[in-house]
């Protein structure tokens, strides 16, 4: 019997993809290197004080030994092996607690504002985005980023041929894909307040009292949608990289055109995020229920931001 033309296609896509391969007995290597050691150092116990310890004595020594060893090599915390997350607790703690963004080489001087430590001087926070060109382009030293954002598709309102087509060109683009990327689903706090003060501004010139009084109740409806409810949406952000030491901007921005030329034949709405963008982008994914969103583009580290100054020549501002 056929199937049918609307039946649902389903595609196993596994979740485990960065999963540490097993050695033995469903360990990994690192596991049973944590357990190699604790066994090592048990049977050097054993047999340095095994003659001179009643049994009692030496098994009491030993159980705590191998629970941290079995704790060790198994124990996972917040999606991370407790080995890890110990290492990160320890590095936490010995790093400096208070971190401000600063450009290399100028010291990052504490504000008049900030209340006096014990520490003279606020240590820099070293972030891995090192400079973001007008193109869009993020250099993270090692490879290049390029940001393309993309809207969602509604599969589920599609006839079984158009899932499975739709399916079939979203492999092709996974298939094509010679370097790493990283798809970015976040949700994002909508500024409602601009719309409605926008809405409200755009009244004045609207001729049809009718439609001036439709607006008005619209921007009011949205100020007070923003003042009893936190409205978020959807966006998401895929992250293309490209290393080498040349031309090494211009293969990601390629790659990045290929992305969202690949995304935009599923029916989604694709762009290639400029550098102002792309600084919006990243200054909204350091504190998500910002205000402000992402619709708009920042100043990117390294440009100068002019001013009206005096009313009659514009001045650049640092």
């Amino acid at each position: 019997m056929r199937p049918s033309e609307d039946a649902t296609p389903h595609a196993r896509i596994p979740t485990d993809v960065d999963t540490p391969d097993k050695i033995v007995y469903g360990l990994t290597a690192r596991q049973l290197a944590i357990l190699a050691m604790a066994a090592v150092l048990g049977y050097g116990i054993v047999r340095s004080v095994g003659t001179l310890l009643p049994q009692p004595v030496l098994i009491a020594v030993l159980t705590p030994l191998a629970g941290a060893a079995i704790v060790l090599a198994l124990g996972r915390r917040d999606g991370l092996p407790m080995d890890a997350w110990l290492m990160a607790a320890v590095r936490h703690t010995r790093s400096p607690q208070r971190l401000a963004p600063a450009a290399a080489g100028q010291p990052a001087a504490v504000p008049p504002w900030a209340p006096v430590t014990e520490t003279p001087r606020t240590p820099v926070l070293r972030l891995p985005a090192t400079a973001i060109s007008a193109t869009g382009v993020i250099d993270v030293g090692t490879h290049a980023v390029a940001l393309v954002a993309c809207t969602t598709v509604n599969i589920g309102l599609r006839t079984g041929d158009e899932q499975a087509a739709l399916i079939g060109s979203y492999g092709r683009w996974l298939n094509s894909l010679s370097s790493p990327v990283q798809i970015v689903i976040s949700a994002q706090r909508v500024d409602l307040s601009s719309h409605a003060h926008r809405i409200a501004d755009t009244t004045e010139t609207i001729a049809n009292p009718a439609l001036v009084s439709a607006a008005r109740d619209y921007a009011s409806f949205l100020d007070d949608l923003a003042a009893r409810r936190d409205p978020l949406w959807r966006t998401v952000t895929v992250a293309v990289t490209a290393t080498g030491d040349t031309a090494r901007d211009a293969e990601v921005l390629r790659r990045a055109a290929h992305t969202a030329s690949a995304l935009s034949a599923l029916g989604a709405q694709t762009t290639v995020l400029d550098g102002g963008h792309a600084a919006a982008v990243l200054t909204c994914a350091t504190d998500p229920y910002t205000p402000a969103d992402v619709t708009w583009a920042r100043a990117r580290p390294d440009e100068t931001i002019t001013g009206a100054g005096d009313g009659h020549a514009p001045t650049a501002m640092a």
